[in-house]
């Protein structure tokens, strides 16, 4: 599915609405991720807990929503533009590809809860694009 150019404008519109809640919009995807898919804790068994207001979630949290909108400022070219992301998840981190799409699915959850007026279902389907484009990049490596 490719982003049109009405999708990357939304992208971009949107996304400055998050900027500022880049931390609580992580931290939230990623413990709705690691509480509705368990297996995903594998990958943060070394830290001590796992809640939203953990201070090592929210700061990968923080950490994952700053990469994303890095992405968004790439979005012409996400392939190039995340290619060591790629490499740093495919190579060092080893990261199963499958759990960027969870990700991104919880990504949406929260946006949805947070911004439910500015999350209109033409926000909704250009984000979710956009999030598979990111997610489809950061697998490119492992192929």
């Amino acid at each position: 599915m490719s982003l049109s150019a009405a999708d990357k404008e939304t992208v971009k519109l949107f996304w400055k609405k998050v900027a500022g809640k880049q931390e609580d919009v992580g931290s939230d995807a990623l413990c709705r991720m690691m509480t509705v898919y368990p297996q995903t804790k594998t990958y943060f068994s070394h830290w001590k807990d796992l809640s939203s207001h953990s201070p090592y979630v929210r700061k990968h949290g923080k950490t994952v929503m700053n990469g994303i909108g890095e992405a968004v400022k790439k979005i012409d070219d996400l392939d190039r533009g995340l290619l060591a992301l790629s490499e740093l998840h495919a190579f060092q981190l080893r990261v199963d590809p499958t759990n960027f799409k969870i990700l991104s699915h919880n990504i949406l959850v929260v946006l949805a809860i947070m911004f439910p007026d500015e999350f209109t279902p033409v926000a909704h389907v250009a984000v979710d694009k956009f999030l598979q484009a990111v997610s489809k990049a950061l697998a490119e490596k492992y192929r």
